[in-house]
């Protein structure tokens, strides 16, 4: 029987790995540096990463966030967002004379080049991504005008009218389902034989394995709580993981946000962050599960993540 002091047990299952990816990691700091190099303020195009709080922090040591060039006065330094941008912007930007930093991350980077390389091949591109993603708008910037086509389901396969079927190819975004997106491509090879695919996997490591992780713990768990914004693709497809495999799943972007309703007959519950998200704001919700229930945690490693990006040229030396 339990005392009416006492707190309702609940299990933790922390997914490994989740939260920062080495792009992610690079082009907050990347913003840093420059701060620290130029003295505040130094503008971002677009949010640097998709986690309000880390934009907000951003934003206290002298970052300041903009949607176009624009809005960037002359002279002022500027740095590029993570998720990449249309080659115009950086022509644009030297245009002005403006001293810029380009954060996108490299493996995004790795997408650009792989898109230039198959257009000069004369394929058109069958793009795997959601449209109005920063990254689709960047991949799509870096090709002619109509070198490429947008889908995003299986039912958008079957819709290609492509001109010259025997001359295709496709990559995709880097932060999409690893299990829908592999559904689309087995559509786009079964209808074009002859369709040219990337040299590699274009879904990031960091997608895949936080992915992987929540599949691992899915089975144990009564629930899953996705720590990411609304706005962030690897975070909203970490919560379509966990409701596919039958288990109930919600994105929160902080620790305050959570109805303690959603956690009603709970007694195993999973947690996880997307690419985008600091570990801070994990333990912020292990913290705020505590002071509700008596809490154990155990991780459940899918994979271990090692890799590194470098800083550009002119900022390694002062990292």
């Amino acid at each position: 029987m339990m005392l009416a002091t006492e707190k309702p047990r609940l299990d933790l299952l922390i997914a490994a790995p989740r939260g920062f990816c080495a792009g992610v990691d690079r082009a907050i700091r990347i913003v840093e540096l420059a701060i620290e190099k130029h003295g505040a303020p130094v503008y971002v195009r677009h949010e640097i990463v998709h986690n309000k709080f880390v934009v907000d922090e951003l934003r206290t040591k002298g970052a300041v966030f903009v949607e176009e060039l624009d809005e960037v006065p002359d002279g002022a330094p500027v740095v590029f967002s993570a998720h990449g941008v249309p080659k115009t912007v950086p022509v644009e930007a030297q245009n002005r004379g403006l001293d810029y930093l380009d954060a996108t991350c490299p493996l995004v980077s790795k997408v650009h080049r792989q898109a230039e390389r198959l257009v000069a091949l004369g394929r058109h591109i069958i793009f795997i991504g959601h449209a109005g993603h920063p990254e689709v708008i960047g991949t799509f910037g870096q090709v002619p005008a109509g070198a490429m086509t947008l889908i995003e389901t299986v039912a958008d396969v079957a819709a290609l009218m492509p001109i010259d079927a025997d001359n295709l190819a496709f990559l995709t975004q880097t932060t999409l389902s690893v299990d829908d997106t592999a559904a689309v491509v087995e559509a786009l090879q079964q209808r074009f034989p002859t369709i040219m695919g990337p040299r590699g996997e274009d879904i990031c490591y960091a997608t895949s394995n936080r992915q992987a992780a929540v599949k691992a713990m899915v089975g144990e768990c009564d629930a899953i709580l996705v720590i990411g914004a609304p706005n962030s693709s690897n975070s909203l497809r970490l919560a379509e993981v966990a409701e596919r495999q039958g288990v109930r799943a919600k994105l929160i972007q902080r620790a305050a946000e959570l109805d303690c309703s959603f956690l009603e007959g709970v007694k195993t519950l999973g947690i996880t962050a997307g690419a985008s998200a600091p570990e801070l704001l994990v333990r912020e919700l292990v913290q705020h599960l505590r002071d509700h229930f008596d809490v154990t945690e155990r991780e459940i490693e899918a994979a271990r993540e090692t890799i590194t990006f470098k800083l550009p040229r002119g900022l390694d030396a002062a990292a």
